[in-house]
């Protein structure tokens, strides 16, 4: 930490010099204001004590000068003739502390201490916000993405219930992060709560918090995720897992604003919007007796369907690639990159677990593989090919010769193309854009009905 002292007394300059320096600081001392700005203009400091009495710009004026110049640097004044209307004065114009003289070199060193410990937690809060703002970005340039944009930043500046759906991996909560990013609520908490990552008996008592003695082990009243969440945003990720009780008091909180602890008879009062997702088919639980029909349509004001990774093919590369920038900062062993022809292959691949999938990819293929560029060859090995399905789209993969692979991709390609033309040939060649006596003629050849 370099600290910058301003004082017209050599002795007290050389004495603060002293002891800070043989606590570990970087100082400068100077003898006048005039100098003490001309060191702001050439250097950053984090600290500066600065003498209010001072030959030329005394200390006040130097003070108003260099919160202007530098914001974040904090200023301690020192006196031995000022009263306590100057040390209010000061106070109010920004000084952090101001001490007396004769100089108490201990408390001078406490007040350092404590600034030090303050911008370290400053520093600590801000690596925070920006990890919370790389964790929680939305990547993609497709339509589908720019569409789910749109929707997010018009749902945004209404408290309006939304149910956010699609399928696991999508990335369901950065979708709720950006709604309350954007909205009236962003100082306040974004808390989630995911109902299938507690085991169902815990559920009231971590959503709704609990009162001492409601349960054998409470030795202490802790409030639930709803309490943290007020005047924030309450995440219900999986509200298809919620089971009927906890449905029926998360309707209430909807409903009216209220809700207890668990074992308490007192009712609160919350402010908070509430954003659900789920992958699950909640019409048809509806229907079956799992989900409550009136939490539906009270959650379901604003639905929100998250595409599905293959929807959106032309973001891959760019996923990618962030997730290999994500994890060179994450675990400090350098930069990688993937080829054109890497990239090409991901865009083919189907990704089932979404967007999840393939940043478990992305971390496999960063640590696995030596080399700073990553190869379509290098990937293949990694491709998670699990079913008769998969194994049949990607067997030209591992052919032995050029010709031997593109016989094995026509092969299933248009045999794909059949199924979804339901064996119509002239309906497939004009799609194909080709001769249907030439396509006939291919489907003969490769051995296809």
């Amino acid at each position: 930490m370099r600290i910058l002292v301003i004082d017209d007394e050599k002795n007290i300059r050389a004495t603060l010099t002293g002891i800070l320096e043989d606590a570990g600081y970087d100082v400068l001392a100077v003898d006048t204001a005039e100098k003490g700005m001309d060191a702001l203009q050439e250097q950053l400091f984090d600290v500066a004590l600065v003498d209010v009495k001072l030959p030329g710009m005394d200390g006040m004026t130097f003070l108003d000068a260099a919160r202007q110049l530098m914001p974040d640097l904090d200023i301690i004044m020192i006196s031995g003739h000022s009263g306590i209307s100057t040390a209010v004065q000061a106070v109010k114009m920004g000084a952090y502390d101001f001490c007396e003289k004769p100089l108490s070199l201990p408390k001078i060193l406490i007040s350092i201490q404590n600034l030090a410990e303050k911008r370290r937690l400053a520093r600590r809060t801000q690596e925070f916000s920006d990890n919370e703002e790389l964790r929680y970005r939305m990547i993609g340039k497709s339509p589908a993405m720019h569409q789910l944009a749109e929707l997010i930043q018009r749902v945004a500046q209404t408290d309006a219930k939304v149910l956010i759906r699609g399928e696991s991996g999508t990335g369901k909560e950065l979708v709720a992060h950006a709604i309350h990013s954007q909205s009236n609520r962003r100082k306040g908490a974004f808390v989630k709560f995911n109902s299938a990552a507690i085991p169902r008996e815990l559920v009231e008592s971590e959503l709704f918090g609990y009162e001492k003695g409601a349960f054998t082990g409470a030795a202490k009243a802790k409030p639930g995720k709803l309490e943290r969440a007020h005047e924030g945003t309450l995440f219900l990720d999986e509200i298809g897992d919620m089971d009927l009780s906890a449905q029926a008091k998360v309707l209430r909180v909807i409903q009216e604003g209220k809700f207890e602890r668990v074992g308490s008879t007192k009712t609160l009062d919350i402010n908070v919007r509430l954003i659900a997702a789920t992958h699950k088919p909640l019409e048809e639980m509806v229907q079956d007796g799992l989900f409550r029909e009136d939490l539906f349509y009270r959650l379901n004001v604003v639905p929100i369907q998250v595409p599905p990774l293959r929807e959106r093919v032309t973001d891959i590369p760019l996923l990618a690639e962030y997730f290999l920038e994500e994890l060179g900062r994450e675990l400090k062993l350098g930069s990688k990159n993937i080829d054109t022809d890497g990239l090409e292959l991901l865009k083919t691949y189907p990704f089932r677990g979404n967007i999840r999938e393939l940043r478990n990819l992305m971390e496999r293929l960063y640590i696995l593989v030596p080399h700073t560029t990553i190869s379509r060859r290098d990937i293949i090995p990694h491709l998670e090919i699990s079913t008769k399905a998969d194994s049949e789209e990607f067997a030209f993969l591992e052919a032995k010769s050029f010709q031997q692979a593109r016989q094995e991709f026509e092969t299933y390609y248009l045999q794909q193309q059949l199924e979804k033309f339901d064996g119509n040939i002239s309906r497939l060649a004009r799609t194909l854009g080709l001769q249907q006596s030439n396509l006939s003629r291919k489907l003969k050849e490769l051995g296809l009905r």
